[in-house]
């Protein structure tokens, strides 16, 4: 037995009274990683493979991106903070087991016939599927109302800003913020979502579900030599992302430095729900299309260019191209590792489809990373077919070492 078969069981204890108050995450279910922790070099690649869970930065944010994802935002809804730390201890166990392939506990029909299994089952059979668990703390974990909660005020990085109100934005508040995030992410949209189902019913009474995301067909490559994603908008997104393979660039825009105390080797995640306003786009022209992104809609060279991946001329573009507003020679070298998915949440009761882009970034400091780069896109021309309605920021602490837990370098 390795040593994360054997962390697997101690500490799983089997609940008596078990709930799921996030019943909502299962709809639609069918429809920090460093180099050292990546099982498949290729994001296309062996569909049931395995990625370490522990290391240096957690697995999910330079790992190779996988096809589906489920993001779950939590509320804490105790003030005990020895419960909490217990939870977290408890989910790293759970998230460890789960990654490697392995059940919770004592799995789904083993043990006490008259008591709940440890695991739900219904990822029992299938392969580890590439599944990250990674996990993030909001503002208000640490102040709520101006309350110090679980004496952790003092210790909110000074990073882990507020985000600031974007033009545009139409944030809707049942669906931003939360204590806690966790992104699971995997090839298998079940995986994804029993990791998230368990992690809820191991925390019932602790936490509860704010809100969550189920996404599909990632919207952006950290595997610099992997095809380019589409967004439903049917453009190639994120070609010039951050990849898995460019440590130097990663030290510097994506991990937290040195000086970030607790913090260090960790990422600060944003979330945004976009919105897309599909019905329109498809009746706009191709190259009122492709004037909009700065890119060519087939090959999707930059404008004046033949190949996708060749250096744009950001002075050949429209002033409010996408492209130009975004790319880090307009921002100051400022720059993001994106790890975003399509989604489709049914229509909106007019006949639309609730289609767009959940836009994760993850960087080592977000008021150099996403909100100056956002503040530039105030004149984007693609504002117009899309509308930011979700929004959350979160501190990702580093990877989890031997006998560490979730968490445990903020509550020491």
């Amino acid at each position: 037995m390795t040593g994360e078969q054997a962390e697997a069981r101690p500490g799983m204890s089997r609940r008596r009274m078990l709930g799921f108050s996030g019943a909502s995450l299962l709809v639609g279910a069918a429809a920090g990683a460093g180099l050292d922790r990546v099982a498949s070099a290729d994001e296309d690649g062996a569909a049931g493979a395995a990625i370490a869970f522990r290391g240096a930065h957690q697995a999910g944010i330079a790992t190779p991106v996988q096809d589906r994802l489920h993001f779950a935002a939590f509320d804490v809804t105790t003030d005990d903070r020895d419960r909490l730390v217990r939870m977290l201890k408890e989910w790293t166990d759970a998230a460890a087991a789960m990654t490697a392939g392995r059940p919770v506990g004592n799995g789904a029909a083993a043990g006490s016939p008259v008591a709940p299994p440890d695991d739900t089952g219904e990822a029992v059979g299938l392969p580890p599927s590439r599944l990250t668990l990674t996990i993030g703390f909001g503002p208000s974990l640490f102040e709520k109302d101006g309350e110090d909660r679980f004496g952790l005020r003092a210790r909110r990085p000074a990073a882990l800003v507020d985000l600031p109100h974007f033009p545009g934005d139409d944030l809707d508040p049942d669906r931003g913020g939360g204590d806690i995030a966790v992104q699971a992410c995997a090839d298998d949209p079940q995986v994804a979502v029993h990791a998230i189902r368990n992690l809820a019913r191991i925390g019932f009474g602790v936490v509860a579900v704010r809100w969550s995301q189920l996404g599909f067909g990632k919207t952006s490559s950290t595997t610099p030599d992997a095809q380019t994603p589409r967004n439903l908008f049917g453009f190639k997104d994120g070609t010039d992302n951050l990849g898995e393979s460019d440590k130097a660039l990663l030290d510097e825009h994506v991990w937290a430095g040195k000086g970030d105390g607790w913090m260090a080797g960790g990422s600060y995640l944003v979330a945004r729900r976009i919105r897309m306003h599909i019905e329109t786009w498809d009746r706009t022209s191709l190259r009122e299309q492709e004037d909009i992104f700065g890119r060519g809609k087939g090959e999707g060279a930059p404008v004046g260019r033949e190949k996708e991946r060749d250096k744009p001329v950001l002075a050949r573009m429209k002033p409010d191209a996408h492209v130009r507003l975004a790319h880090p020679d307009s921002n100051h070298g400022a720059r993001i590792l994106r790890r975003g998915y399509s989604f489709t949440d049914g229509s909106d009761g007019l006949g639309r489809l609730e289609a767009g882009l959940f836009f994760i970034a993850f960087q080592s400091d977000p008021r150099k990373g996403f909100i100056p780069v956002q503040q530039s896109l105030a004149t984007d021309a693609l504002n117009e077919y899309i509308q930011h309605v979700g929004s959350g920021i979160y501190a990702c602490p580093p990877g989890v070492r031997e006998g560490g837990h979730w968490g445990d370098g903020l509550f020491a």
